[in-house]
C-alpha cells in the first residue's frame, strides 16, 4: 500500500477519523488501534511475514525485560548477544545467505574446488532492515541503562511496527519514540496542517520527480552499451535526483503522517544536495541510518582505534561506510558504494575538516564561488557512486564508466527530456529557498499571505495531477 495510492488514502482517512474521534480519549484503545492499523498496513504489503514481525516484536519485548532485570553483567551480556544474534542473524539469512553462497562458490571455483553449495528461494520480508535496526538499538540502550525496558507490550509492538516508518524508515530510536507512545496525545490542528504540507511536498517529489525520472534512467542503464556518453551522464544525474526524490519523498510523507497522528519522528533528509563536502552530505542524507551507525558502530570503533591517530579514524570511517553499503543489500556494488564514500572522507580527515560545519550562503540569496564549487564537486562525487549503486554488478559499473568518459560526452543525448529538467530545477529552487527550515513548507503561513499560499499549494497539486505517471514502488522498499 503506497502512500501515493488510492487504497492508502482510503485506509488513512478511515484510520484518522477512528484514531482521533473514535478512540482519541482513551490512550490504551488508541494505541491498540494504531497497532491493528500498522499490522493491516504491513499485511497489505506482504501478509506472509506478518507473523514474523509479531514474533520478532515478542522476542525482543521479553528479552529487553530480562536484560533489565538481570543483576549479573555476564548474564546481561549473554542475553544481549542472543538478541543481537536474532537480529543480525535474521538479516544475514534473509538478505545475505544466497549472496554468501554464490560468493563462496565463485571463490572456490576459481581455485578449481567444487562444493556445490545451493542457494535457497528466499523472500525478503519488507522493511526487515528498518525494524531490525530498531530492535537492536532498543536492546543496546536497555543494556547500557540508557532507557528502561518497556513493560507495556502494546507500546513496544507499536514501536517496532509503527506504519508510517515501518517499510522505509526513518529508523527511530526507542528512547525517543517510546515516550511518545506512553503519553496522552491530543489532536492539534497546527500539527495536522503542518503534516499535510509536508505530505504534499513528499508527494510532489515522489510522483512528479522520481516517477518521471524512473523510465528515463531505466532506459539508459538498461541500454548503456548502445548510447552516447552524454546519455550516460544524463542517466547518472537523473538517477541521483530520482533516488533522492523517491526516498526523501517517502520520508517527508512518513514524517507528515506521523505528525497528523501526534508523533514526532526522526528527520531523515536535510537538503543534502547543498552540502559542501562528503561529511556534510552524510549529515544530511539518510540521517537516521547515519546517526544509528555513528552511535552504535563508528563511535565504538573510533575509540578502539584512537591509539592509531588519523589512520585509526580512517579505518573506522571506511568500516562504518562499508557497513552502510552492505546494509542496502546483497551485492558487491553496495559494498563498493559504501567503501568509496568512506574513502571520500580521507582528505577531510587528513586536513582536519571532517567535523567542521558551515551553513551555505547564510543570510544570502546565492552562494559565493567557493561554496558553489564545493557543492558541485560534492554532487559529482556522489553522482559517480550512484552509478555503482544502480549497476547490477561491478563489471557493469566499470563498463558504464568506460563509456561515460569518452568524446561522445559532448554529443546531444536522445533521452533529454526538457520538461523533466524544468521540474527538477523547480524542486531545487524551492528547496534552496527553504534550506534553513526543517522542511519546505515549514512556517509558510507566517511568511506568505493566505491567497499566495493557496495559489502555491494549487500550483503544486496541479503539477502532481498533470505529471502523474505510471505508479512506481519506492526504491527503498527493496532494502
Amino acid at each position: 500500500m503506497l502512500f501515493n495510492s488510492w487504497p492508502f488514502l482510503i485506509f488513512f482517512t478511515v484510520f484518522f477519523v477512528l484514531y482521533w474521534f473514535g478512540f482519541g480519549k482513551n490512550l490504551r484503545l488508541q494505541n491498540l488501534l494504531l497497532l491493528v492499523g500498522s499490522y493491516f498496513f504491513y499485511a497489505w504489503a506482504d501478509w506472509r511475514f506478518l507473523f514474523f514481525l509479531i514474533g520478532v516484536s515478542a522476542f525482543n519485548y521479553f528479552l529487553g525485560i530480562y536484560i533489565e532485570k538481570s543483576h549479573s553483567d555476564k548474564n546481561r551480556k549473554w542475553l544481549l548477544y542472543v538478541g543481537l544474534l536474532q537480529g543480525i542473524g535474521g538479516l544475514a539469512f534473509f538478505k545475505y545467505y544466497n549472496f554468501f553462497v554464490v560468493s563462496v562458490n565463485e571463490v572456490l571455483a576459481s581455485a578449481n574446488i567444487t562444493v556445490g553449495l545451493e542457494t535457497l528461494n528466499i523472500i525478503i520480508p519488507v522493511g526487515i532492515s528498518f525494524f531490525t535496526f530498531r530492535t537492536i538499538s532498543y536492546l543496546l540502550d536497555v543494556d547500557k541503562r540508557k532507557m528502561e525496558a518497556t513493560k507495556d507490550w502494546v507500546v513496544f509492538f507499536n514501536y517496532v511496527s509503527f506504519f508510517p516508518s515501518l517499510l522505509s524508515g526513518p529508523i527511530d530510536k526507542a528512547k525517543m519514540f517510546v515516550p511518545q507512545l506512553e503519553k496522552t496525545r491530543n489532536f492539534e490542528y497546527g500539527n495536522a496542517s503542518e503534516g499535510m504540507r509536508q505530505i504534499l511536498w513528499g508527494l510532489f517529489k515522489k510522483i512528479v520527480i522520481a516517477n518521471n525520472c524512473a523510465p528515463i534512467t531505466t532506459e539508459i542503464f538498461g541500454n548503456y552499451q548502445n548510447l552516447p556518453a552524454s546519455s550516460l551522464l544524463l542517466g547518472a544525474f537523473l538517477y541521483t535526483i530520482q533516488i533522492y526524490a523517491d526516498f526523501s519523498g517517502y520520508s517527508d510523507m512518513a514524517i507528515g503522517i506521523a505528525k497528523m497522528l501526534g508523533f514526532s519522528i526522526t528527520k531523515n533528509f536535510d537538503f543534502p544536495f547543498f552540502a559542501q563536502n562528503i561529511a556534510e552530505f552524510w549529515r544530511k542524507w539518510h540521517i537516521s541510518l547515519t546517526a544509528w551507525l555513528t552511535e552504535y558502530v563508528f563511535t565504538p570503533l573510533s575509540i578502539s582505534f584512537r591509539d592509531y591517530g588519523n589512520l585509526g579514524l580512517i579505518f573506522a570511517i571506511i568500516i562504518n561506510f562499508t557497513i552502510i553499503g552492505i546494509w542496502h543489500g546483497a551485492n558487491w556494488t553496495y559494498v563498493l558504494f559504501g567503501f568509496l564514500h568512506g574513502c571520500y572522507y580521507i582528505p577531510l580527515i587528513l586536513n582536519g575538516t571532517m567535523n567542521k560545519k558551515k551553513k551555505i550562503a547564510k543570510g544570502k540569496w546565492l552562494p559565493n564561488l567557493r561554496e558553489s564549487i564545493s557543492v558541485l564537486t560534492t554532487f559529482l562525487l556522489v553522482m559517480l557512486t550512484f552509478i555503482v549503486f544502480r549497476a547490477q554488478s561491478i563489471a557493469e559499473a566499470w563498463h558504464y564508466f568506460e563509456r561515460l568518459f569518452s568524446m561522445s560526452l559532448f554529443s546531444k543525448s536522445p533521452q533529454l527530456r526538457i520538461p523533466v529538467l524544468v521540474l527538477i530545477a523547480f524542486m531545487m529552487i524551492v528547496e534552496w529557498l527553504s534550506r534553513e527550515n526543517d522542511h519546505v513548507f515549514e512556517r509558510l503561513e507566517l511568511k506568505w499571505k493566505k491567497p499566495l499560499r493557496f495559489a502555491f499549494y494549487c500550483l503544486v497539486l496541479t503539477t502532481i495531477f498533470l505529471f502523474s505517471s505510471e505508479e512506481q514502488q519506492f526504491i527503498y522498499f527493496q532494502f
